[in-house]
């Protein structure tokens, strides 16, 4: 880690983990040679523009293009406002809160090449867990489309996010049209931290995770550069939102770094998912195995003669989905698996190395094994504990629960893994209690406080259960108070009152009703046997 930063605002660095707690980092590629003084806004942007690709469309949004030169003037309009009108300073945190559109993109480069931290959130959040991530991180500073203001105003009754501006018909657009279309990015180290992802682990409670402006970089040069050679030109479109690392790499940072094009689609139905292929000629798609599923009914219905790569990420993939895929439109899915803790994929298959029903192999630059219960490597044809070291890693802000993520200087995943004698990684399992749902992590423990406090819920117990579509769904197992009825009309009360109170994505969509809890001796629920009811 340099001694440099261009940091006045050292909150985030002065909570990373003890350097003994970090994971080992591995710099085996050329490319990972990053001057020390490195700003990766301004390599994804102003290095394009000094590559002549100023009228090379950038961003492809549902109302217009951007090209690179327009993304580059008001990106420093933006950032420009940022710094004169709004007082941020390097290293201060900036919440962004929006859907998929290229505003969010140029509000990411700017928080970033003002020397910034970028904390990008899902646009459906609740402002319980906005505020949540505010207080966590210190956030005072949000910029956000209009008409999701109404939750994260809300958010700020905690004291945090007192300084909110918006676009889309709030005032930023006019705040920026008074800048000047040149800022020159902050000279910020290669080892500042440059955004905070959020992910929630099993407990509920909000875990912030760490990454450079050389994480960054490094993530296009593996995932883009050598996993799925992006060329300039390649146009990525997708579904995942960029509060996702999986979404703001195959969106934004994938395809800026090579000069190629992100399309931005706002609510990316099945239908408008791939009405966005057809119409913008994507070369590559990136989808969850739930989407997949559900497109590939309908994939005959669209010119998807353009595509050359379909990534699979964000859960895993069952071997049925890549088969119907397949059959359907002749591509066999490039699966990987990745982490909000070391940012993007870093196992993966894809061409002729895959094979189908398995993730596939290390990419170039990291190293994987699986590991027995005492943090000992093990063989090829051992089943254990999915470890990783490469690049990037995890790091998290001042979480004790960075001794359970990294053993023996290993990125400890949560997952199960089966490593045959080709050195292939098939998936098992979690080892934890978080429930994955068409992509989404979903944390037991959060369901469970919100339905709690519906007054009808004595207490209540949360799993995850196989699901054919969803690969799993939330089902909670509920003892209600005495004159509470448990029947369809109590079911749809509890469902509804869970949306109104955190994502509505992370809703129980099967609700069981029992009259008491199982639990151990010392009073702990026994999740396994709710999975045998």
């Amino acid at each position: 880690m340099q001694d440099y930063t261009a940091h006045v605002d050292t909150f985030a660095r002065d909570r990373l983990p003890p350097r003994e707690l970090w994971p080992e980092f591995r710099f085996d590629l050329p490319e990972f040679n990053y001057p020390a003084r490195t700003n990766c806004a301004r390599v994804l942007l102003d290095d394009a523009i000094n590559d002549g690709c100023a009228a090379r469309i950038a961003l492809r949004g549902e109302d217009d293009d951007w090209s690179y030169a327009q993304l580059a003037e008001e990106t420093n309009r933006l950032a420009n406002v940022l710094v004169r009108d709004l007082g941020v300073v390097p290293g201060n945190r900036v919440l962004l809160r929006a859907r998929n559109s290229p505003m969010l993109v140029c509000a990411w480069l700017a928080v970033v090449k003002a020397g910034a931290i970028a904390v990008t959130t899902m646009p459906m959040l609740r402002s319980k867990e906005l505020a949540a991530i505010a207080e966590r991180a210190r956030i005072d500073h949000a910029l956000c489309q209009h008409d999701l203001r109404g939750e994260l105003q809300a958010a700020s009754a905690n004291g945090w996010l007192r300084r909110i501006r918006s676009w889309d018909g709030g005032e930023l657009e006019h705040l920026m049209a008074m800048q000047s279309t040149h800022f020159a990015a902050v000279d910020t180290a290669v080892d500042d931290v440059c955004l905070l992802a959020f992910t929630s682990g099993t407990t509920g409670v909000p875990k912030a995770t760490m990454h450079f402006h050389r994480d960054v970089l490094a993530m296009a040069d593996t995932v883009g550069g050598r996993f799925l050679g992006t060329r300039p030109g390649d146009i990525y479109a997708g579904s995942p939102p960029l509060g996702f690392t999986f979404g703001l790499g195959a969106l934004l940072v994938l395809p800026l770094r090579f000069r190629g094009c992100g399309v931005m689609i706002e609510r990316p139905t099945p239908e408008l998912l791939l009405r966005g292929v057809q119409e913008h000629r994507a070369t590559t798609l990136f989808t969850a195995p739930t989407m997949y599923r559900q497109l590939t009914l309908i994939a005959d219905q669209y010119d998807l003669s353009s595509l050359r790569t379909c990534v699979s990420a964000g859960e895993p993939l069952p071997r049925s989905t890549s088969d119907e895929w397949h059959a359907a439109t002749g591509i066999r899915l490039t699966d990987g698996i990745g982490a909000t803790e070391m940012i993007h994929i870093f196992i993966g298959s894809t061409g002729t190395d895959v094979r189908p029903g398995a993730t596939g192999k290390p990419l170039a630059g990291y190293q994987a094994c699986v590991l027995d219960a005492n943090g000992t490597a093990l063989p090829n044809g051992s089943t254990g504990r999915l470890a990783v070291k490469g690049p990037t890693g995890c790091r998290y802000l001042d979480d004790p629960r960075q001794r359970d993520y990294v053993v023996n200087g290993w990125n400890v995943t949560g997952d199960i893994y089966h490593v045959d004698r080709d050195g292939y990684f098939w998936f098992q399992c979690r080892t934890d209690d978080m429930i994955v749902s068409s992509g989404y992590n979903i944390a037991g423990p959060e369901v469970e406080a919100a339905l709690a406090l519906h007054p009808a819920v004595k207490e209540c117990a949360v799993i995850g259960v196989p699901d054919a579509a969803r690969g799993q769904i939330v089902k909670a197992f509920v003892v209600l108070h005495r004159g509470a009825s448990a029947d369809a009309s109590m079911t749809r009360v509890l469902q509804d009152f869970v949306k109104s109170s955190i994502a509505p994505y992370k809703y129980p969509r099967a609700i069981g009703y029992i009259p008491e809890l199982p639990r151990t001796p010392s009073g702990k629920v026994q999740r396994h046997a709710l999975r045998t009811i």
